[in-house]
């Protein structure tokens, strides 16, 4: 996927982040999907590379993923003022709707409709999220492929098992993602070439 060399000027990017936030509704998986499609999809600003490089870097920090990853996507296509006008357009338009909704939920949040409404969102919201989980592992399973059968093994039971250490094991997200870090560190970090193999490449030049 070829990315595009324009950037968007600052009125776009604070249409385009005020556009997500008045449509993230379902929580941070619905967001991360509507971020994905606005840059990568749409108007290929980043690959889905880039934004998983991005997504890495908010995830080792603490603090709201989504509002770092604002940060990070404002600063890379506007600079310091893409910073402002990102973090403005994605949090006003939804900080407003919250507080409005949240001021008449009180009021009906017994309703029979109210309650069949929010069962309906909860599988919703499970279907983005595995979307989204599926948008990131699909990248790193064709890498991993392209490297051979033995990283995208290791890739695999990686993944497997840092969801059944949060599922059965009830470890903490930190935990899990510490131990993630080393376990790449281990696994993925480039193996030194063998003396034999350096001798071929001289000869070969």
């Amino acid at each position: 996927m070829e990315l595009q060399e324009l950037r968007p000027s600052k009125w776009q990017l604070f249409r385009i982040w005020a556009s997500i936030g008045l449509q993230s509704f379902g929580g941070g998986a619905s967001t991360t999907l509507l971020i994905q499609r606005a840059f990568i999809d749409s108007h290929r600003w980043l690959s889905m590379e880039e934004f998983m490089r991005l997504w890495n870097l908010c995830i080792l920090t603490p603090g709201i993923n989504l509002v770092a990853l604002t940060v990070l996507i404002g600063r890379k296509l506007g600079g310091t003022w893409g910073i402002a006008v990102s973090l403005t357009g994605l949090l006003l338009p939804s900080a407003t709707i919250t507080c409005l909704i949240t001021a008449g939920f009180a009021i009906v949040q017994q309703m029979p409709m109210v309650q069949a409404i929010l069962r309906g969102v909860v599988p919703a919201t499970g279907g983005i999220m595995l979307l989204v989980g599926l948008n990131f592992a699909l990248p790193l399973i064709r890498r991993s492929y392209k490297e051979g059968l033995l990283y995208l093994l290791t890739s695999s039971l990686l993944i497997i098992a840092c969801a059944l250490a949060i599922i059965l094991l009830k470890l903490t997200v930190i935990v899990v993602i510490l131990s993630a870090v080393l376990l790449g560190a281990l696994f993925f970090s480039p193996r030194p070439a063998s003396p034999l193999l350096k001798e071929e490449r001289r000869e070969q030049q």
